[in-house]
């Protein structure tokens, strides 16, 4: 999800369907784990423009259905359905009103609008080629195994998933669909922009001497977090899911992640280890989730990573910056501030960033119905999105203790986080 504008509180209805939850993880998946915590982070293939469609699909729409209908989902749908594409072939989400007036506005049957935790199971069943997965994140996993089993190409908000099996599975998953000649495409918007891509292509290259540290910054104004009812009905719409670390992955999973993603994107790696402390401080709370975190990530290089961020109304400049400083020179990509540049060195740079909310959107959603056509099944994305995924994780979980936590820790811990169901409509 390219995650909210970041000064507001809860925006939009986005809401979600699925049952229990992920009934995976074998000994083989946590032992693959260790074993690539050095790894990569993906290779960079994907940022390379993509050929022209062939002739025989041009003109061939792919039957889509979405899942979680309320705000940003809502919204994408459109941009899904303005594209051309696609024909929007059935929607779902927990509340049948919210299904109803998005699937109204799609031009979707009425008897292809399904509601309830179940409704995406409906949905996959409905005759969809793809599936774009914009709920609450807790249901990813589960949503896009039942997607990849079913042979689905998936398209997914972030963050994947609110914890390390979740992750996990999420790996997993854009493997099997690999395998399948399925694509797996996750909707980050801060590395399909140009100015970025070449900020980072510089980088890469040396532009700014020997690295020196990392900076992210991340600052929005919170969001909604009103009592909690009887069930988690009322949890989950309208953002209200991003206050409770099981929903959502909470503040820094769900928005600060933007910023890491995008310094795990030009580095190419995730940390080894992170020392972190965080708290929260808005008025009367209700979910869990923590407002403010400081965190230094350790490269196996030695590289240091500093990262800020806060999510409290406090007037506070809306910020989604990587900022990285070398022996010569420094960089910048940003969310909001509408540049990036290559600063000092031989290899200076400055472009803008424009409307990255809504271009880095149709930008994803161009790529993923060329990736399909092209038979572009390498899904390196999705393996970039779990590696900073699990960087948030582990910054999240090292702030809860106040201190150090390695990559190699949190993977063996492999900690679930789970949520109470009871009395939601399934």
């Amino acid at each position: 999800m390219a995650q909210r504008k970041p000064k507001t509180s809860a925006s939009a209805s986005d809401t979600q369907p699925p049952l229990d939850r992920r009934g995976f993880l074998g000994g083989a998946l946590a032992a693959a784990t260790a074993a690539s915590l050095l790894r990569s982070s993906s290779s960079h293939a994907e940022e390379q423009p993509a050929p022209p469609p062939k002739a025989e699909e041009a003109g061939r729409k792919i039957k889509l259905g979405v899942v979680g209908c309320g705000g940003r989902g809502a919204w994408i749908a459109g941009l899904f359905k303005k594209h051309g594409g696609y024909e929007m072939h059935a929607v779902a989400d927990y509340f049948q009103a919210v299904a109803d007036k998005c699937g109204d506005a799609l031009g979707v049957d009425k008897a292809r609008r399904f509601s309830t935790l179940s409704g995406y199971k409906q949905l996959i069943e409905s005759g969809i080629e793809a599936i774009a997965i914009e709920d609450v994140p807790y249901f990813y996993p589960e949503q896009a195994k039942a997607a990849v089993e079913a042979g689905l190409h998936v398209y997914t908000a972030k963050p994947v998933a609110v914890d390390v099996p979740g992750a996990l599975q999420i790996e997993a998953l854009a493997k099997q669909a690999t395998q399948k000649k399925r694509c797996f495409l996750v909707d980050y918007q801060m590395p399909t922009d140009p100015s970025h891509i070449e900020v980072a292509t510089r980088v890469r290259d040396g532009a700014l001497g020997k690295l020196a540290q990392v900076a992210t910054l991340a600052c929005c104004g919170g969001f909604s977090d009103p009592p909690k009812t009887a069930n988690l009905e009322s949890r989950l719409q309208g953002l209200i899911w991003c206050n409770d670390t099981a929903l959502g992955g909470g503040y820094l999973v769900n928005f600060d992640i933007h910023a890491i993603d995008a310094a795990v994107w030009v580095l190419g790696q995730r940390p080894v280890s992170v020392m972190s402390a965080s708290r929260q401080c808005r008025a009367n709370p209700h979910g869990d989730s923590h407002d403010v975190t400081s965190a230094v990530f350790e490269y196996a290089d030695g590289l240091v990573h500093n990262h800020f961020g806060q999510a409290l109304a406090n007037n506070s400049d809306g910020v989604l910056d990587a900022r990285l400083y070398g022996t010569k020179a420094n960089a910048l990509l940003t969310y909001w501030l509408g540049k990036a540049y290559v600063r000092g060195g031989d290899k200076h740079f400055a472009g803008k960033v424009e409307n990255l909310y809504e271009a880095g959107a149709v930008r994803n959603i161009a790529a993923f119905r060329q990736n399909i056509c092209e038979d572009r099944f390498g899904n390196e994305i999705a393996q970039r999105a779990v590696d900073g995924l699990l960087t948030a994780i582990l910054a999240r979980e090292a702030g809860l203790r106040r201190g150090r936590l390695t990559m190699e820790d949190l993977l063996k811990e492999n900690k679930r986080l789970d949520v109470d169901l009871t009395g939601l409509k399934t």
